[in-house]
């Protein structure tokens, strides 16, 4: 519970800049909704930095097993091809489910800003201008949650810790561009 009483008095602060309830209640879970999007992006950061070695590894295993398996049927050696290409696809498959598993991580400050704004504005009811409905904390936090990652987004390249780790991802984005292709590898009946 001292938890909850922590966050509260920490969270709090961010409702109380103007004394306009209705506008503090949208600044300060804007402000709630960008500190999500921060934490958020920072863990990322850090399971990236921490798995980044193992992470170009997958990367180079899935471009080498892609490429060889393009090879492969470049010349027509069927059971090759079939034994990297499934290679390929298990690496693929590797790379794929660290990349969900990465960007999953930034959404844990979420579910504790939520269960706090439940604690606190669970009554709360803004209405919507013309169509006689009302938002909840859910929906006004969703709300300011997408604008703030849009801020963050612009914003990234001109932090500096963020920018480092943004040329770090470019690096290893590289490495996937070095995939053959499947682009018309073999050729037509009537050219061999």
């Amino acid at each position: 519970m001292a938890f909850w009483h922590i966050l509260d008095q920490v969270l709090i602060v961010f409702y109380r800049i103007t004394g306009s309830p209705a506008f503090d209640f949208l600044l300060g879970t804007f402000l709630v909704a960008l500190l999500t999007v921060v934490i958020g992006e920072f863990t990322i950061s850090i399971a990236y930095l921490v798995n980044r070695k193992h992470l170009q590894k997958l990367n180079a295993r899935m471009v080498e097993m892609n490429n060889a398996s393009v090879a492969a049927l470049k010349s027509r050696e069927k059971a090759e091809y079939k034994a990297k290409n499934k290679e390929a696809n298990d690496a693929f498959g590797r790379v794929f489910f660290n990349a969900i598993a990465l960007s999953a991580a930034c959404l844990w400050p979420v579910f504790f800003a939520l269960a706090w704004m439940q604690l606190r504005f669970v009554d709360v009811r803004l209405p919507v201008t013309f169509t006689g409905l009302e938002a909840n904390y859910v929906v006004v936090f969703l709300v300011a949650y997408i604008l703030a990652r849009i801020l963050f987004g612009t914003l990234r390249p001109r932090l500096p810790y963020f920018r480092k780790v943004q040329q770090l991802l470019d690096e290893q984005a590289k490495t996937a561009r070095n995939l053959d292709r499947f682009v018309d590898p073999v050729p037509k009946k009537s050219e061999g």
